[in-house]
């Protein structure tokens, strides 16, 4: 399975989880490594699109492509496991909570969460302590260019 990171280019090769791990997120918090990727790239743009400040065109950015293995151990909660609070904004501590029991637990290679950005879609939480983590790999990596029209201030 191929999933998509968009990312700084100097952050292009690194697969730690050490930002997310750094900074926490909707699904991890501080201390907690993860790897946040998306399956599909318009998903990518859009989860970064919302955090980038209006009228900035950053112009160092990569898509990554990333294989991890089809039989990959992948969790997806279900509506009523997740936390009722999952798309407020800013994010809410308990979906922080869910995903380190999850990652902590060391079952699964990725977890599928649904997308507050962009509902119906989804992202994939990887989990870098995973023992089959080994068996992910970069297989493509290339120069992104935002369009212009995405960040005009109107």
């Amino acid at each position: 399975m191929i999933v998509f990171r968009l990312c700084k280019a100097r952050y292009a090769d690194d697969l730690s989880g050490a930002g997310a791990e750094k900074l926490g997120g909707r699904w991890n918090g501080k201390g907690q490594a993860a790897l946040y990727t998306s399956y599909n790239r318009a998903l990518c743009v859009a989860e970064l699109a919302v955090h980038l400040p209006l009228g900035i065109m950053p112009d160092d950015f990569v898509m990554i492509s990333i294989e991890i293995p089809d039989n990959a151990p992948i969790y997806e909660p279900t509506n009523n496991e997740l936390p009722g609070d999952w798309k407020s904004i800013p994010h809410a501590n308990a979906g922080q909570e869910l995903g380190n029991t999850l990652l902590k637990s060391n079952q699964y290679l990725g977890i599928k969460m649904p997308s507050v950005v962009v509902p119906g879609e989804y992202n994939l939480i990887l989990n870098p302590n995973h023992p089959t983590f080994t068996a992910v790999t970069i297989k493509k990596k290339e120069d992104f260019k935002f369009d212009k029209r995405l960040l005009k201030i109107p």
